[in-house]
Formats: structure tokens, sequence, C-alpha cells
């Protein structure tokens, strides 16, 4: 069974923010407990992937190349390399060639040999990439050294982009990012280690990712239940699981994957996050309320802006002349609203009944929210977006 643990206000509309918050209300239900796999609430220690990037150049496009000199420089200098033809780099200056950046993932077991996807993005003022070919380019990573190479490919843009010759243009999707499937080699590997040896013990770390006493102490049970006295949680974030002995090297993906696929309860702390931009709240399950009392009232202000004609007909105006004019019309009308009781609240379900019975849409649960923070009745973290 789905238990649900937070809700999220996403509508504007009055009547369509009551109907959410009453459907809402029906599907929640039961302890405020969320099962889920261990591996989905933590990472591995050592696993991780490596950014590569490198500077290309872009050939074979349309007249949709860089008018820029560092293009030409740059492909006067392997013409040089390659072809051992010395040009000057106003000789080549067109808008067929476009200096690119390069981007790439190393994944954590990608070997030498292996191919990753590469991604093309223009640097100068290429207005487009559609039709390009790369040529071969040195990925390489932090540490200055090569670990792919990406190979002469077609760039996959999936846009397109027409100019007219009065300066109309008509552009469809992005034409001056592409990307290559398996568009590089691997030359070099970054293995991932995540067994480590401590003493005469193989251990595993798993961190959280998001810090919690509670279900880091969860995560410790969970696994000393199958696996005794393996597991120990050294802080909030890191629980340090020991291989047993009786299994071997051949066995260690298959612990890591039993250990991952076990369930806990995870805690949910009590937060109310708020994005006051697009009016979106996020109230996490075990946040409450004393019991308070609230007000809830707006100003409706109306702007009407519209333009009219200055007609100079009264005497001693010679000289004069007509003119638009603006005329801007202010209009504040303020809302009567009511003291309303709110009791102590223990769920979710609750409290979106609390607030729903004082008719609040989103705009105004913000500022609600952010009294009861302030007046101190609100029993959670309130986090501003």
């Amino acid at each position: 069974m789905i238990k649900w643990r937070s809700f999220q206000y996403v509508a504007f509309d009055r009547l369509r923010f009551i109907r959410y918050v009453m459907g809402l209300a029906l599907m929640i239900g039961g302890p405020t407990l969320c099962a889920a796999r261990i591996g989905d609430v933590v990472d591995v220690h050592g696993i991780r992937s490596n950014p590569l990037m490198g500077t290309g150049l872009v050939v074979g496009l349309n007249g949709t190349g860089d008018s820029a000199l560092p293009s030409a420089q740059m492909l006067t200098s392997l013409l040089r390399r390659e072809a051992g033809v010395t040009l000057s780099p106003a000789d080549l200056r067109s808008a067929n060639i476009a200096l690119v950046m390069v981007t790439a993932e190393l994944g954590p077991w990608d070997q030498e040999g292996a191919t990753i996807d590469i991604t093309v993005s223009a640097l100068g003022d290429a207005k487009s990439l559609q039709g390009g070919m790369l040529l071969a380019t040195e990925l390489k990573g932090l540490d200055g050294q090569v670990y792919a190479v990406a190979r002469v490919a077609a760039i996959s843009t999936n846009s397109w982009n027409v100019e007219g010759r009065t300066g109309s243009r008509v552009t469809k999707n992005h034409p001056t990012v592409g990307r290559i499937p398996n568009g590089a080699n691997v030359e070099r590997s970054a293995l991932s280690y995540f067994v480590e040896v401590v003493g005469q013990h193989r251990i595993v770390t798993l961190r959280l990712r998001k810090e919690n006493f509670t279900t880091a102490e969860r995560i410790r049970q969970a696994v000393n239940s199958v696996y005794p006295d393996s597991a120990y949680a050294s802080d909030p974030g890191t629980i340090r699981v020991k291989i047993p002995d009786d299994i071997g090297i051949d066995r260690q993906v298959q612990f890591v994957d039993a250990v991952m696929q076990m369930d806990v309860e995870v805690d949910v702390p009590a937060i109310v996050v708020i994005n006051e931009r697009t009016g979106t709240i996020v109230v996490g399950g075990n946040v409450t309320i004393s019991e308070t009392a609230v007000a809830q009232g707006g100003l409706v202000v109306r702007v009407k802006e519209q333009k009219t004609v200055s007609q100079p007909t009264t005497p001693f105006t010679e000289g004069a002349t007509t003119a638009i004019v603006d005329d801007t019309a202010i209009a504040v009308e303020e809302r009567e609203g009511s003291l309303i009781r709110m009791p102590r609240t223990v769920t979710v379900e609750e409290l979106a009944n609390a607030l729903n019975a004082i008719g609040a849409s989103p705009r105004d649960l913000i500022a609600i929210f952010d009294a009861l923070n302030r007046a101190g009745a609100l029993h959670a973290r309130l986090e501003m977006m």
C-alpha cells in the first residue's frame, strides 16, 4: 500500500485548490511511515562519474558557423600540424566552421575501449551546428589527463534554423547544442572502488543523501538483522557495513545488492518548503501546529492603464498640438476576514482540513505559514526557496 508523507499545493484557482485538498485528504491515512529500499536513499562511497571536456572544431556548416577569429586560428593550427600547410587565419575566416566545447561523463565502470555519449556546444557566435561534422577531440579530466577521444562524427541537434534575407528568422529547439551518441572512445579508465580494507575487514560505506539520525539507525538495524554485527552508523549520514568473512570476493557485488534491496522506514523531518515565486508549498507529514487563531483577509488591487488623446480646445492654447498621454486608474478593495480557531493538529490530513476551513489559497498560505512560524505555533522548519 502506498503511504503518503507529504503534499504539494499547485493550484492557484481557489475552487481547484479546495478540490485538490479534499481529494488529497481521502488518500492520506495510517501512520506517517514510508518504506523505501536502502539503495534508494543512500549512495555507495567511491562510486561516482567524472566530467570530461575538451575544445574542438566543427566543420561543414552551411554558412551558420563562427565569424570570429578564434575558430580560424584553431583551424590554422590544425592544418599546420596535420598537413604541414601554413596559412594565415585571415585566409580561413569562414562561416562554415565553429569553435565548440565537447563535454562527456566518464562512468565509474567505463573501461578502455568503451564508448560514451558526448555533448557539443558552440563557443562563438555560430547560429547553428546542424549538418556539421565534429573533428577528433581530446577529452580531459580535471587532472589534465586524456581519458577519452571524441571521434569524427555528425552532430545531431534535433532542430533547424531558417533565416530570410530581411533578417526574419524561425528556429526550432536549440540549434547551437547537439549530441553524438557513443561519440567518444574511452582511452583510460577511472575505475571506482567501493570496498575498503580496514585492518582484516572489508568495509562498504553507505552515505545517506539526506542526513538523519533516525534513518541511519534504522538502516543499521535492518542490516544487522540479516548480517549480525556487520553494520554501525559512524554519524547521521554514514553507515559502514562489514562484509562477512564467509563471503568471497566473487560474491561482494551480490552482498552489496542484497543490502541495497532491504526495506527501511525513512524518517522525514517536520519541514515546510515554500517557493514564493511559483506559489508552491510542500508540507512534510510530521508537521503540526499548536492551537491558534488565524484571520484570513487581503487586499484586491486593480490597476487599469489606457491611452487618452489630449486635444487643446480652450482659449490661449495657440501653438499647442494634439498629444497621446497615459492615464492610470488604481482601485483598492479590502476583503473582510474572520478570526478562525485552528485546533492543534497531528496529521497532514487534519492540517489540510484546518487550512481548507478558512478557504486559503496558496498565496495566502505562504503568509499564514510565515506568521505561524513567527508566533511559535508551527512545529516544523520553514524553508523559503
